[in-house]
């Protein structure tokens, strides 16, 4: 036999499932000290930097 499900109460821990999910992607991203956001924001210029220093100028290639 099939088990009753409230769907009120289903709805609920849907809901309290996805605040979850959200809240430990948001503790990622801002749980973080100042000199650690710096310190990846470096890192970030740093490896664009080193990409575009790496790319071919396309403007001047006559092929």
């Amino acid at each position: 036999m099939a088990e009753i499900v409230n769907l009120r109460a289903a709805r609920k821990q849907k809901a309290r499932r996805a605040a979850e999910k959200s809240a430990a992607v948001n503790r990622v991203s801002f749980g973080r000290t100042k000199e650690e956001r710096e310190h990846a924001e470096m890192e970030k210029a740093l490896a664009e930097r080193n990409l575009s220093g790496h790319l071919r100028d396309r403007l001047n290639s006559d092929e």
